[in-house]
């Protein structure tokens, strides 16, 4: 057995920075489970039309509604298997923004065919988006959307481009530094830049078998549409 992130990329992943496939080797497999602790250098918005969605996803912890620079967070990587038994991997941020600290959930599982991530956002799982992952020449991760949904109850709908984002995220590892520096930004094709953040971490590794799954960490519903 290997990392759902491992299995999507297949030789592609030897081509990465060797401390960028071990934190995305974190699966039940290795028994391991990453924490990045570090600041994010900005958290942005696009133009003022879009702060009413981010304050509702911020609801079921989508997205960040606020604005910021050097805010402290955290995001937990932890493996385990899913109501439906799935091998699942949460990337489980948190922004300690002044006031109050702000929450973007997900958590990954592999498709049914295995060429693609799927990502589940916030609390309910209410959407989901295709991910597809690549090694740039540096040894960076070049992690890029595809389609989005949302489910409901008996609604499995494709988000129109007109309200949609495309997400890119790039995250790589500073030798110099010992850190990870991640870039995520989220365009839509039409209206421009919605939202974004930068910053770096360092990680360390925890044994699953021991620690298990924190409380709080895994949604409140699962869904098992692909």
């Amino acid at each position: 057995m290997t990392s759902i992130f491992r299995t999507v990329m297949g030789a592609d992943f030897e081509r990465l920075h060797p401390e960028l496939q071990r934190r995305f080797s974190v699966g039940l497999s290795s028994g391991e489970a990453c924490t990045g602790r570090g600041v994010m250098d900005r958290i942005w918005h696009g133009r003022g039309f879009v702060k009413p969605f981010l304050a509702l996803g911020t609801t079921r912890n989508i997205l960040v509604p606020r604005t910021g620079r050097h805010v402290p967070f955290t995001i937990e990587n932890v493996p385990y298997a899913d109501g439906f038994g799935r091998e699942t991997v949460t990337f489980v941020r948190t922004f300690d923004l002044p006031g109050r600290s702000r929450r973007f959930d997900a958590q990954m599982v592999l498709s049914p065919k295995g060429d693609r991530v799927l990502d589940y956002l916030g609390t309910h799982q209410h959407l989901a988006s295709d991910l597809f992952f690549r090694a740039e020449p540096d040894g960076s991760l070049l992690i890029r959307s595809g389609e989005h949904r949302f489910r409901e109850g008996p609604v499995d709908v494709r988000v129109p481009e007109l309200v949609g984002g495309e997400a890119e995220v790039r995250e790589s590892f500073d030798d110099a530094t010992g850190r990870f520096r991640i870039q995520v930004r989220v365009v839509n094709r039409h209206f421009g830049p919605l939202f974004g953040y930068s910053g770096s971490f360092r990680a360390t590794y925890t044994d699953i078998r021991t620690r298990g799954v924190r409380a709080g960490l895994r949604p409140v519903r699962e869904e098992v549409r692909a």
